[in-house]
């Protein structure tokens, strides 16, 4: 049979056993997450509605609430810029916020570059598409630092010059130009030259949300492991797949079924594709240690 074929049934399991809509559950509130935050943006400069000003770096919703991109405001510190009062405060809901439900979160739930690299992601299955380049996942860290000295050196908050989240806003606010070529290459890399080569191994962004979530209460977990077939699907769909193994699997005595890797978006697709109902939402501090080997 062909890897085409094969690749369409990554989650049929699941379908069969909780139907299209629970085995899609969480993948549709991301994008209705996602796209709901975008068109709180776009409401203002496209139709005059000003519920939020600004964008994900620097918002202002009805008035009230401050909200400031953690990342881009250290850089701006760094740059020799102390942010007003109104940032400090945003800085630290925001902080407060990712802390508490996973850094990550920011990447699967709010981050509109997502749903283009997983659309690319989806097209490379169905297109068969083989092989890749590899990166180490660390590159992203070592590009986070990067820019932190870049701006400290520069005086510039250095990754504003070719954040895609905001040049996808831009393009989505002034039509065709410039921004939209590297919402476009990142497609196009993601899709031909390495499978989520983008978010995984490149994106300073969510290098910097790991951080932040590395020690968040909100986790997901492997509840019910032992009921696993090994259909491998969770695998498949999961944006950070190196995450899963040590939870799911155990791997010796004392190893709890929570997924605490910093680098899981806590997305749900595995929650979704399981059709044994392994994975569930729940907190870090529920985590009982394995008293025995898994045998898989």
């Amino acid at each position: 049979m062909s890897q085409i074929a094969t690749k369409k049934r990554i989650g049929a399991e699941a379908v069969e056993e909780k139907g299209w809509l629970g085995a899609h559950k969480w993948l549709l509130l991301r994008r209705i997450s996602q796209l709901s935050i975008l068109a709180l943006f776009l409401l203002g400069p496209l139709a005059g509605i000003w519920i939020v000003k600004g964008n994900l770096n620097y918002s202002y919703t009805l008035g009230v609430l401050p909200l400031t991109d953690p990342y881009v405001a250290l850089q701006s510190l760094v740059a020799g810029h102390v942010p007003e009062t109104l940032g400090l405060v945003g800085f630290a809901i925001v902080l407060l916020f990712y802390f508490l439900v996973g850094g990550r979160v920011y990447c699967s739930w709010v981050c509109p570059i997502n749903m283009v690299t997983d659309a690319a992601g989806w097209l490379r299955d169905r297109l068969g598409i083989k092989g890749a380049s590899s990166l180490s996942a660390k590159t992203r860290y070592w590009i986070l630092g990067m820019t932190f000295i870049g701006s400290a050196v520069t005086g510039m908050v250095l990754w504003e010059l070719i954040n895609p989240v905001s040049m996808l806003h831009r393009g989505l606010i002034f039509g065709i130009g410039t921004a939209w070529m590297v919402v476009l290459a990142i497609f196009l890399f993601d899709l031909f030259v390495m499978s989520r080569g983008w978010c995984g191994r490149l994106c300073p962004v969510g290098a910097f949300y790991s951080l932040i979530g590395r020690w968040s209460p909100v986790r997901i977990s492997a509840n019910k492991r032992s009921a696993c077939n090994d259909c491998m699907d969770c695998f498949e769909v999961c944006p950070e797949p190196q995450v899963i193994r040590p939870a799911l699997k155990g791997e010796g005595k004392g190893v709890g079924p929570v997924i605490l890797a910093p680098n899981c978006t806590n997305c749900g697709r595995c929650i979704d594709v399981c059709s044994k109902d392994v994975f569930t939402y729940g907190l870090r501090f529920n985590n009982p240690a394995s008293t025995e080997k898994s045998g898989t």
